[in-house]
């Protein structure tokens, strides 16, 4: 039986998927990156990088690469809610546009030695000797490849995944479902350098300048509510105006994508010959860049998992990676769970922003991310 054409195919080419196949290929590993979509794209939410997400880049080897992109430093977080505002002072944070991220990235893969497709559909299937298969889809033309390990960083949609893989997918009741758009607007209210978070009774919109001076809008809102504003440009209006918050005229005209439950769970996140990462791996509603820094961090811990899973794939390491997920992303995903159940109770609301007014000690476990002080250790080299 000839063995597995890949080393590595790695589905999606986000932040996850693309930084993987970074650091694999730097293992001189045969490594395959596939998305769906055209590079450059944009993409909703993850303009903003934490000291977490900035730290995992470094420990990548690509330290001052949001600088060179021209990353805007984030100081400050604008909250508002119920016609009140307040501000914190950030430690460490880079804003910089999806686009331009996830494109420097792959182009860092390939320059290691990735092979990557666009405009390629993929689908996990069975089992071969020795790997896992593949199937692609080009267009009109499909074919099937193999790896000894794959990587499915697919994002929140659907992970590529059939039924008999094993893996079980659940969408929390009442999940809200994200939406967001790009606008070039002189507001004077939403300067450069402050992450804008306007906070309503059936949602929230975050704004943030980017490197070309656009402004980013990302928002999560109750579907119920998004149907019955007529619309996200609608429901945002309708939420920045709850906060007090200047207006965005532009962003009725703005061309918004929206996105699937924002909070999903996927258990396992393995199995035979296979690892989820990034969101396709689970996903909690997030807040302040919180989801990149999972997306890099998951990246990163799967790489000895992965060289080990070349030689001989065991359900230990299959175990090992449920583990290590759910320390390093785990708990961080708690702690937004537990925003997002405040934040949808207008007096619970109220009063923590009141105390967070008083006592800004108390928004520690918000911006502690921030500093990159939570970042894990470097992740342990692998078996030699």
């Amino acid at each position: 039986m000839s063995p597995p054409e890949w080393d590595v195919i790695v589905l999606g080419a986000g932040p996850a998927g693309a930084l993987a196949a970074h650091q694999l290929s730097r293992q001189r590993l045969r490594v395959l990156m596939v998305d769906k979509r055209a590079f450059p794209r944009w993409k909703v939410c993850g303009t903003c990088l934490n000291g977490v997400a900035l730290g995992a880049l470094a420990q990548a080897g690509l330290s001052g690469l949001v600088e060179r992109l021209g990353g805007v430093p984030l100081v400050r977080l604008r909250l508002g809610l119920q016609n009140h505002q307040t501000e914190l002072a950030l430690p460490l944070g880079q804003s910089l546009s999806r686009g331009c991220l996830d494109l420097a990235l792959c182009e860092a893969a390939v320059a290691e030695g990735t092979v990557f497709r666009m405009d390629t559909e993929a689908t996990v299937a069975g089992l071969c000797p020795g790997g896992r298969q593949v199937r692609l889809r080009c267009g009109a033309t499909p074919e099937t490849t193999s790896a000894r390990v794959v990587l499915v960083a697919t994002g929140l949609g659907s992970p590529g995944l059939t039924p008999a893989i094993g893996i079980r997918s659940r969408v929390q009741a009442h999940s809200r479902v994200g939406a967001g758009c790009r606008v070039g607007v002189s507001a004077s209210g939403y300067g450069r350098g402050t992450i804008h978070m306007a906070i309503g009774r059936h949602g929230y919109v975050g704004l943030v300048r980017t490197e070309a001076g656009d402004l980013n809008l990302a928002a999560a809102f109750d579907r119920a509510h998004l149907i019955q504003a007529g619309g996200a440009a609608l429901a945002a209006a309708g939420v920045l105006a709850e906060a007090g918050f200047e207006p965005v005229p532009q962003a009725s005209a703005a061309a918004w994508m929206a996105t699937s439950a924002l909070t999903v769970r996927r258990w396992p996140p393995a199995s035979a010959r296979l690892l989820l990462l990034g969101d396709a791996a689970g996903y909690v509603e997030p807040f302040t860049g919180e989801g990149m820094g999972w997306a890099l961090l998951g990246a990163l811990a799967t790489v000895p998992l992965v060289l080990q899973g070349q030689r001989q794939w065991s359900r230990e390491l299959e175990r090992q990676w449920v583990r290590r997920h759910a320390h390093l992303i785990g708990s961080r995903q708690r702690l937004c769970h537990g925003l997002a159940f405040a934040l949808r109770r207008p007096g619970l609301s109220r009063c923590l922003l009141a105390a967070v007014e008083r006592w800004p000690i108390l928004a520690a476990p918000l911006l502690h991310p921030f500093d990159g002080t939570s970042l894990n250790p470097p992740v342990p080299e692998p078996c030699p």
